[in-house]
């Protein structure tokens, strides 16, 4: 798809390479990856990708997803779909929260749990948050990353809701996708940083349900979170896959591309 480009901010070489650098989207269908290093914030990298790149499609990707074959072709179904459904869009996301019943809508193979994750999709689904792990925007609505957002955390959440406030449609769409990711072992200090900004920022909006908890008007589900986090900790911990598995194993697992 070269109406599109990646924009990726990385801090780890060997993540990069093993994942989004082999997905079929790069490998054979040529669509470039803008890559960011030592930004303070995924808004400022986001930011700078976004002014270094052209392509009409910006597609926001962790250096640990990788995409399976036909990927370029479902975006380009999925752009399509919406367009029709909302002109106006700015942005859409393999996943993410549903904007009326707060369901996990998608379908993401998630290594942290060793399975897929999210309700399918079979149409647009109008989101109040994504998830960050791929988030894809149309340039022309002139939506960017809030910069005052500090470090790396839901930055899904405040770019659809900047998108609503703005009028702009922001959607989960059916984009199969793998996130290689580790182990996740409790919610630290940068997330709560990130969350308290956004429940300042949104509160008159709140609660808003983010794909990992609700931020609400007294930041009490983050607490929450944390006691769940670590009551559960030794359960999450068994299940997790292994992060160095080649990522086209797991998309094999899911039915996206015949087995390596």
């Amino acid at each position: 798809m070269q109406q599109s480009c990646i924009v990726v901010a990385s801090n780890n070489e060997a993540a990069l390479r093993q994942n989004l650098m082999t997905s079929d989207l790069v490998v054979n269908n040529g669509v470039p990856v803008h890559v960011e290093r030592g930004a303070p914030s995924a808004a400022i990298a986001y930011n700078r990708g976004l002014d270094a790149t052209t392509a009409p499609i910006v597609i926001f990707a962790h250096q640990d997803v990788y995409f399976p074959p036909g990927w370029a072709e479902r975006l380009a179904q999925v752009v399509a779909e919406v367009e029709a459904k909302d002109p106006n869009w700015a942005l859409i996301s393999p996943f993410g929260m549903s904007a009326d019943r707060a369901e996990h809508r998608g379908d993401v193979w998630t290594t942290s749990l060793s399975r897929r994750v999210g309700l399918p999709v079979t149409e647009p689904v109008p989101a109040q948050s994504f998830d960050e792990l791929t988030i894809i925007l149309r340039r022309a609505s002139g939506l960017r990353f809030d910069e005052t957002l500090p470090l790396f955390h839901l930055y899904g959440t405040d770019i659809v809701q900047t998108a609503r406030a703005a009028g702009l449609g922001a959607y989960v769409v059916n984009l199969p996708t793998v996130h290689n990711d580790g182990f996740h072992g409790r919610l630290g200090e940068d997330f709560a940083v990130g969350y308290h900004h956004v429940r300042r920022k949104w509160r008159k909006n709140l609660p808003i349900r983010t794909p990992v908890l609700w931020i609400d008007r007294f930041g009490l589900a983050l607490i929450l979170n944390r006691l769940r986090a670590a009551y559960s900790y030794e359960r999450r911990k068994a299940i997790v896959g292994d992060t160095t598995t080649d990522p086209r194993v797991f998309s094999a697992q899911c039915g996206w591309e015949p087995a390596p």
